[in-house]
């Protein structure tokens, strides 16, 4: 197995099986909008029962898709799913059960939001099947926190973790650096908080300006100023060089664990794994062709009160499935497989690969391991830029790929 490159931790595999599967729920339902988020969600709660009622129903409509595959995964994202009462999110795991092939054990992830987690919460949630929280902290800092117009304050953040530890072994915080106010010391002081804490599992992102978000306006208004890049890069370099000394490996450049903690569910994502997302606005893939549901929450509803599937596909080129697998493997420890890449989409897309990864190598911002191509710790920051240009845009047809005839692609 490769290591990483200046590190000594040996890279771990893959932690779901071969023909595991997940399913993802998206529960599309906010307190309030927190300025950066461009996620589909509602503010208003009134039709929570309705969507629970039309989710359970996709995933009954929806299970020949998994007629002959083990599901290993479930995971409640959003929006906010701790909105749900447990009594809800109970419901929708027996939904699956009773539908579906479920692994003996299966990773059963819900997000939430700590002005959520009171203890009475918390304890009903650690005897529901529920096994893993992934708590949406942010920043240990109240004026972050007013800035993100985060629901919860800086002292929610810290009790509702501490509560969650006393009940879940499997805790993971999202924490957002590159902030516009955040200097180097309140980068390293929400670090060393999380550290504090000890939890097993650590997902940090860099703060991105989307179009439509009231952040955007902000910035348009020349209220905010947004961090630079190279801000950016420090922050992350900060926070990979404080994790890895911790303990913890970058196993995706946005995610960071201690051995075992790996969320199975997103290493999924990344590995190409099959993935049914049920709700509004979820996307799914079953290795040939992806889906998107409706983002729209009445009109989910309905069809589903109608007994229809809201879903659009596509099926994915030859190219496509080479450009994903690049874009993901090179943002993980497990690499892109040039054999995999000869074998999968043909020896055209392998001679184009590293013809065109030659100039990243002699950076130093990617490197050989065995038949692997891994980004170093120099290039981690820059990998999604890397792959696009390790991409193929055009491919004439009958070009003699291996799976497949090229086609253009989206790019």
């Amino acid at each position: 197995m490769p290591k990483q490159q200046g590190s000594s931790a040996s890279v771990v595999v893959s932690p779901l099986g071969a023909e595991g599967a997940g399913i993802y729920i998206h529960v599309p339902f906010c307190k309030q909008a927190c300025h950066y988020c461009d996620f589909h969600f509602s503010t208003s709660m009134g039709k929570k029962e309705a969507m629970v009622a039309a989710l359970k129903k996709e995933l009954a409509l929806r299970k020949g898709e998994f007629a002959a595959i083990t599901v290993e995964t479930i995971y409640f994202g959003g929006g906010t799913p701790s909105v749900l009462t447990t009594e809800e999110i109970r419901d929708i795991i027996q939904t699956v059960h009773a539908h579906y092939r479920v692994a003996r054990h299966p990773e059963i992830t819900l997000e939430a939001n700590p002005d959520d987690l009171t203890e009475e919460k918390v304890v009903h949630l650690a005897q529901s099947p529920v096994n893993r929280l992934s708590l949406g902290i942010q920043s240990f800092f109240e004026d972050d926190l007013r800035l993100m117009n985060r629901a919860h304050s800086a002292q929610e953040a810290t009790t509702s973790l501490a509560l969650a530890q006393q009940h879940f072994n499997n805790v993971s915080i999202d924490l957002i650096y590159g902030m516009p106010q955040m200097d180097e010391a309140r980068w390293r002081a929400n670090l060393e908080k999380a550290l504090s804490f000890g939890v097993p599992h650590i997902s940090s992102y860099a703060l991105t300006v989307e179009p439509k978000t009231a952040l955007a306006s902000f910035v348009e208004k020349g209220l905010v100023q947004p961090a630079g890049d190279e801000e950016a890069q420090h922050h992350f370099n900060i926070l990979d060089q404080t994790l890895t000394a911790a303990g913890y490996c970058c196993y995706e450049i946005s995610n960071f664990g201690k051995p075992g903690y790996f969320s199975k569910n997103n290493t999924a994502y990344w590995q190409q794994k099959k993935y049914m997302g049920i709700g509004p606005s979820a996307h799914s893939y079953d290795g040939e062709r992806r889906g998107w549901n409706i983002n729209n929450n009445p009109k989910y509803i309905r069809a589903l009160e109608r007994g229809v599937l809201p879903m659009e596909t596509e099926t994915l080129s030859v190219a496509d499935k080479y450009n994903e697998y690049v874009m993901t493997g090179l943002r993980t420890i497990w690499g892109v497989s040039l054999a995999k890449v000869a074998g999968d989409f043909g020896p055209k897309y392998r001679e184009h690969l590293e013809l065109q990864a030659q100039k990243f190598l002699a950076e130093h911002l990617l490197y050989r391991d065995g038949d692997l191509l891994l980004a170093t710790k120099k290039g981690r920051f820059l990998a999604d830029g890397i792959a696009a240009d390790l991409f193929l845009l055009n491919w004439a047809p009958n070009a003699g790929a291996g799976t497949g005839d090229g086609q253009l692609t989206k790019g």
